[in-house]
């Protein structure tokens, strides 16, 4: 019987032995591609690979799928891992994603961000912490924080389209702003460019403007309202092409379509549109091109500490019209 408990014991011992083996053997590799509690030297994810976190807006908004696909299709081409995140224009989920980068020690952030003075804390916490941010589409109402913010040049890319607006109206008529999200820069600065020009002719009356917060239910509704106070409305200039497509699903409906409307990013939805002698005309944001360059920048700087540039970057506008439609494919140029 002794003989035997120490065969037992001896095989528990064993199988202990193995457990032990397993669970702490030599093998150091961690999915997060470092040890818990360890300070990173490098910034890699799983594979070995740096890391670059892209962050935008909803992916349900055409142009910022756009981006985002840009973006990551750039990252992947140079080597790098990705981990694509939408913060929805939520603050408070941006900011959870960032620490999201932070955790896995990204190499860099792309960043469409939820709000120019909102988002500011967060861009410094990952400089902070070693992370540059490359800023696209919007920018932060900060200098030396980000790496790179490299934006359209909405004032300009305002301009054209409040000029063809005008020319289109035959520069005289009652019309109605649709207005972007309060938070963001570009809600104001395309405003702004609109009138800029608009205000130049007497004979053009603004008759209603409000935010729709980029939002196309938003636009529709609001539209139907605007129509109701002012049945006469004979144009619509809209601060991004989502708000022109509500605009124009209203003015479908209340069979209204001779009311000439405008907006701006450069759709592919809204370029249809134009096709089929609907919306008017967009002013196109190279998305795609301001992404790419974004990701270019942050390689540039992971490799060598600078990405050789201003940190605020304007890339211009097109304006896109029935003569040109077939120039432009998704955010840009075909």
């Amino acid at each position: 019987m002794k003989v035997r408990q120490l065969f037992v014991s001896c095989g528990m011992l064993l199988v202990l032995m193995m457990v032990l083996a397993a669970c702490g053997g030599g093998s150091t590799s961690s999915s997060s591609g470092t040890a818990a509690g360890s300070t990173p030297t490098s910034a890699s994810s799983s594979s070995g690979k740096k890391l670059i976190v892209i962050i935008t807006p909803s992916h349900d908004n055409v142009f910022f799928k756009a981006e985002a696909d840009a973006a990551d299709a750039q990252a992947k081409s140079l080597g790098y891992d990705t981990l694509v995140l939408s913060h929805d224009d939520d603050v408070n989920k941006q900011n959870q994603e960032i620490d999201t980068a932070i955790a896995r020690h990204a190499a860099a952030i792309i960043l469409d961000n939820a709000g120019a003075d909102a988002s500011v804390a967060a861009v410094k916490k990952a400089k902070d912490a070693g992370i540059p941010s490359f800023l696209i589409d919007r920018e932060i109402n900060a200098n030396g924080v980000a790496a790179a913010q490299i934006v359209s040049n909405n004032s300009q890319g305002a301009q054209l389209g409040g000029q063809e607006f005008v020319k289109l109206m035959g520069e005289k008529g009652n019309y109605a702003e649709l207005l972007g999200l309060a938070s963001d820069t570009n809600a104001a600065v395309r405003s702004k460019g609109y009138h800029s020009i608009i205000d130049q002719y007497p004979n053009m009356h603004m008759v209603a403007q409000q935010s729709a917060n980029w939002d196309q239910t938003k636009a529709f509704q609001i539209t139907q309202t605007i129509l109701q106070a002012h049945p006469d409305i004979q144009g619509i200039i809209s601060g991004n092409d989502t708000m022109a497509l509500g605009a124009w699903a209203a003015l479908q409906d209340a069979h209204k379509t001779n009311v000439t409307v405008v907006g701006f990013d450069g759709s592919p939805y809204v370029i249809d549109s134009i096709k089929k002698n609907g919306i008017k005309a967009t002013v196109l944001q190279p998305a795609a091109q301001i992404a790419k360059t974004a990701v270019d920048q942050a390689d540039k700087f992971i490799k060598s500490g600078s990405t050789g540039q201003p940190e605020r970057q304007l890339v211009n506008c097109e304006l896109v019209n029935a003569k040109n439609t077939d120039q432009f494919g998704v955010f840009g140029p075909k």
